[in-house]
């Protein structure tokens, strides 16, 4: 099958009305100092790593109504790298949810429990997810990741285009500098690095408002670093950062 279920925890209020304080650039009693140690640790969809910001806000209050959502439903619609997965998982983590990432699922196993669907504007449009939504408002209750609002979705059964224009629909925005800041942290410490604070600006202020792109950015820092056995620094990020420029710039 192509869901699993995640353990429940305690009520979504609760675990949504704390939010996240990112660690201040005085975190490092010697900011110059860093620790890379080979092993590195797995990343997880934590609520204790997950930034909130302005550009996420709403979509955390909502989450955290759950389950009075209207018809049991939420669509969570934002870009790509805006956390919205990892939202999502938090929701899926903290209720118990069955988590769908493709077509091959049993809708009798499903029926009466919490379901996360994610990624449904990458997939058809058809009777199945006709079917999840009357699951949900049946007293199920359904959450949806899309990079694209339900409304945009083609389909061809009408009775489903009635439903999908109906979602309740929440967005999350591309990250702003509390999130990129927020998850740069938390990708160098899953490596156990501590890079020198003025990379921090240096980087928010040059890299692609993403996720990924973050992700991206510390693991070529981290690459080249340890081949060149140097630490990370402010220099070495605008050496990296140039070397794309002149890279892409083959290209154009």
């Amino acid at each position: 099958m192509a869901w699993r279920t995640l353990p429940r925890s305690s009520t979504l209020s609760e675990e949504f009305a704390t939010q996240v304080v990112v660690k201040s650039r005085s975190e490092s009693a010697h900011p110059r100092r860093q620790l890379r140690l080979k092993l590195q640790r797995a990343a997880l969809y934590t609520r204790g790593s997950f930034v909130i910001s302005k550009s996420n806000a709403l979509a955390v209050e909502a989450l955290g109504a759950w389950p009075a959502w209207h018809g049991g439903q939420l669509t969570l619609v934002g870009p790509e790298g805006s956390g919205k997965t990892h939202l999502a998982m938090i929701w899926a983590a903290q209720t118990g949810a069955a988590v769908l990432t493709g077509g091959g699922f049993d809708l009798a196993d499903l029926r009466g429990r919490p379901i996360l669907l994610e990624d449904a504007d990458r997939a058809p449009a058809d009777d199945r997810l006709f079917h999840l939504i009357n699951m949900a408002q049946a007293g199920a209750s359904l959450l949806i990741t899309a990079r694209t609002a339900p409304r945009s979705w083609p389909t061809d059964l009408p009775d489903l285009r009635s439903r999908l224009n109906a979602l309740p629909v929440v967005q999350t925005q591309a990250p702003d500098d509390v999130v990129l800041e927020g998850v740069l942290r938390k990708f160098f410490r899953e490596r156990n690095i501590k890079p020198t604070d003025d990379v921090y600006p240096y980087l928010i202020r040059r890299i692609e408002r993403s996720v990924p792109a973050a992700y991206d950015v510390v693991s070529r820092l981290d690459e080249t670093a340890d081949a060149a056995q140097r630490d990370i620094t402010r220099a070495l990020a605008r050496q990296i950062l140039e070397h794309e420029d002149k890279t892409l710039g083959l290209f154009d």
